[in-house]
């Protein structure tokens, strides 16, 4: 290294190259989608708080993924507002380590948080007979901090090891925020060791739960089509379906952006599906993990019938 060059100390975030009027829109309509996956999400730690009837293993696991959703937005979504209305659009150096480092730990928790729900969903519906026996509450609890403990561990390791990077070049990062493989881009050594645990990471935590899920939901699949009631039928598809979709968007928008080769034509690309991670998925899975079922509807109406008569 020259000693012409010295350690950088502040990043500048790129973000969209829009006019300052689009920008502004934008700020107002990524704010109320953030503020309503805030509101949502925290809607449904409250009814499953203070509803019994929600104290089951399916709700345990929605509250899980409703604090990483609520984490996993505020994360990034304020950093990313204020650089819409604002010119300086720096961050520092730690800020933006911490930022790489809370982003990949909440994204791969959720990760596995969805693959064990999927495995509760398939225990409930091929397994209903022993399925307080199987998800009794010590499993779930283990379930649940295996969840958490691999995700940071994981994000812990990446950490690690982009801070043993030199950075002494360029200081744009071509992203919404501190994400990683546009931070590597920055980075004046070798970044083949990194990209090789992305990778290993990737197909731990992205492909390895994916398929157990696909797995779980034929299994599912083939045990609905045996029941008999049409009424008891649709309902279980309706609700497998809804997941697939939740599963197949957050794992699709992952596999694209860190196990497919990259490209200078798809940074541009790679910002708008960030959003679907910061922004849309927050927002989507109370919809449809709570409020599109018979117990959240029915928590819900009962927290708002017990407002009303105080």
């Amino acid at each position: 290294m020259g000693s012409n060059q010295s350690w950088v100390t502040e990043f500048i975030l790129v973000g969209f190259q829009l006019s300052a009027e689009m920008e502004v829109l934008l700020f107002w309509i990524f704010s109320l989608l953030y503020i309503f996956s805030l509101l949502a999400n925290g809607m449904i730690l409250g009814l499953i708080c203070l509803d019994p009837s929600l104290h089951t293993p399916m709700y345990f696991f929605l509250s899980h993924l409703s604090v990483i959703d609520m984490s996993y937005a505020s994360n990034n979504v304020p950093k990313m507002l204020a650089n819409l209305v604002k010119q300086n659009r720096t961050i520092s150096f730690v800020p933006c380590i911490m930022q790489t480092f809370l982003y990949l730990g909440f994204a791969a928790t959720e990760c596995l948080i969805l693959m064990v729900m999927s495995y509760d969903r398939f225990v409930a519906i091929c397994h209903p007979l022993h399925y307080t026996v199987i998800m009794n509450w010590r499993v779930c609890t283990v379930l649940a901090v295996t969840s958490w403990s691999c995700g940071f561990i994981l994000a812990l390791a990446h950490a690690i090891l982009l801070l043993s990077l030199p950075f002494c070049g360029p200081r744009e990062v071509n992203h919404l925020f501190c994400e990683i493989l546009s931070v590597f881009k920055l980075a004046s050594g070798d970044t083949w060791i990194n990209q090789v645990v992305i990778l290993a990471a990737s197909v731990l935590v992205l492909l390895g739960p994916l398929c157990l899920m696909l797995v779980s939901y034929m299994r599912i699949l083939w045990a609905v089509l045996k029941i008999q009631s049409k009424d008891s039928r649709r309902k279980a598809f309706s609700t497998c379906s809804s997941h697939l979709c939740v599963f197949g968007l957050f794992f699709g928008i992952a596999v694209v952006v860190y196990m497919v080769p990259d490209s200078n034509q798809r940074e541009e690309q790679e910002k708008t599906l960030s959003l679907f991670h910061s922004l849309f998925n927050p927002m989507l899975n109370p919809l449809i993990y709570s409020l599109r079922n018979a117990q959240g509807k029915g928590a819900l109406y009962r927290a708002l019938q017990k407002k009303r008569s105080i």
